[in-house]
């Protein structure tokens, strides 16, 4: 995500426009100054303080070691934009960690930001005829490279219609995400909208608030997204 995926800048569908043509298959690598580690049935497979990010159009970000960092067993790919470095698939590992944490899906993008404000928006979502939202009352989250999404805090939702599903997703940025269906008149409406309950520190904001698809709602709301507006003209 942020420069390779969603609207950014090295994505297939970039929001705006370099002042120049780029490289068809520009790839950007850095230096990434944390230490990181694989594990496998508790056994540390790779720990190493000499890794490259890598940033190729299209894919969330991934690492990059030196061959030698990397022990034979494990399989690995020469990484074309480093010389000596190698990539090592994400599921050739149980655990990947970053100092001590561990990291889930992918490699955080340093270039990813999420920022929660406070809003004045109007937010109006319905399912089946039946209001569950009408506020102007939200967090506005604004997350690198995606369209703005509203929350809203459980008091101002009809919370009697939605049941928690089965549903669990993970975003590297935000935590994991629990998921409620709508219930109206008998009628289940699976997974109109999510909520994070223990989000990650730059999401805190949003801790217990919902916020709902307007692919499976009647949702309205006072928010412009990346495809409504037209990308800045070159000059």
């Amino acid at each position: 995500m942020s420069l390779t995926l969603g609207r950014g800048p090295l994505s297939p569908n970039p929001a705006g426009h370099f002042d120049r043509t780029l490289p068809g298959a520009c790839v950007y690598a850095e230096p990434y100054l944390r230490r990181v580690r694989a594990v496998r049935d508790e056994r540390t497979l790779i720990d190493s303080q000499r890794v490259v990010l890598v940033h190729r159009a299209g894919q969330p970000p991934y690492y990059a070691f030196p061959a030698a960092d990397v022990p034979p067993e494990l399989p690995a790919a020469p990484e074309p934009a480093v010389a000596s470095y190698v990539r090592v698939p994400w599921d050739a590992a149980a655990h990947w960690y970053e100092e001590e944490e561990e990291v889930f899906l992918h490699p955080r993008n340093p270039y990813h930001r999420i920022d929660c404000t406070p809003a004045r928006r109007k937010l109006h979502v319905s399912v089946g005829g039946v209001v569950l939202v009408d506020t102007s009352d939200v967090i506005c989250l604004y997350e690198t490279s995606r369209s703005p999404r509203l929350y809203v805090r459980r008091e101002a939702v009809r919370t009697e219609l939605l049941v928690r599903s089965a549903t669990v997703t993970y975003c590297p940025y935000k935590g994991y995400a629990t998921h409620w269906s709508a219930q109206i008149e008998g009628t289940t409406l699976p997974d109109v909208a999510w909520s994070y309950d223990d989000p990650l520190p730059e999401s805190l904001r949003i801790a217990g608030m919902f916020s709902f698809y307007p692919e499976r709602t009647q949702l309205e709301q006072d928010v412009l997204d990346w495809f409504s507006l037209p990308a800045p003209s070159a000059r």
